[in-house]
């Protein structure tokens, strides 16, 4: 037996053993092609935004930041750790302010999102808005829709009598320095605006000191 007929042998038992790989191979690339077209399926979205309805096509693993910021085009609405540490992101859904950085859009089918587009305009400024203006409650002014965000919510649940750490007496929730402190822990400004905040809120609270 020659060295030329051992090659040939070789290379026909290698042939055959591939042959009887190949529909093995062929299933598992099948599956992987399967699985990457199941992963991309997307998924009807219906929100509405600032009053209006949207309907859209999303990835399910989108979140409603991205939703906003790139499927709807309001930037208003800021990406800042992506990791509900900032408070940059937060938006009022379903009247509660939430992180919109840590909550996919498929999660709120049909539910009301404002962001600080939907609260007022350059022409016509929420009252928050306007404090916020008035009192320099802002400087780099990136945390500022988010901080706009939740003061307006921060508000409504003090009315609404809903308590936080900071309240004394849980049958009768009142405004405070320290109320507002407690619930606007969650949005961090950089900038350490946060006197000229709590200034802003407690004036469209009617509280102001000045």
């Amino acid at each position: 037996m020659t060295l030329d007929q051992l090659t040939r042998r070789g290379l026909l038992r290698g042939g055959a053993a591939a042959a009887a790989l190949s529909p093995v191979a062929a299933s598992a690339a099948a599956d992987r092609r399967q699985s990457r077209t199941e992963g991309s399926n997307m998924v009807a979205v219906e929100l509405n935004v600032n009053g209006r309805e949207a309907h859209l096509q999303l990835d399910p693993r989108t979140t409603l930041l991205d939703t906003l910021r790139e499927h709807l085009h309001l930037t208003g609405t800021k990406k800042g750790c992506d990791h509900g540490q900032c408070g940059a992101c937060t938006v009022i859904v379903e009247g509660r302010r939430i992180n919109s950085c840590l909550t996919l859009a498929v999660m709120h089918q049909g539910d009301k999102v404002t962001t600080i587009e939907g609260l007022g305009t350059p022409e016509r400024l929420h009252p928050m808005q306007r404090a916020f203006v008035t009192h320099d409650g802002y400087q780099c002014g990136y945390c500022t829709p988010g901080q706009i965000c939740s003061a307006v919510a921060v508000l409504e649940e003090i009315e609404a009598g809903i308590p936080s750490h900071a309240t004394d007496d849980l049958e009768k929730v009142a405004f405070s320095d320290a109320e507002v402190r407690e619930r606007m822990s969650g949005n961090i400004c950089r900038c350490a605006a946060y006197p000229n905040i709590i200034a802003a809120i407690r004036d469209v609270a009617g509280e102001d000191k000045a």
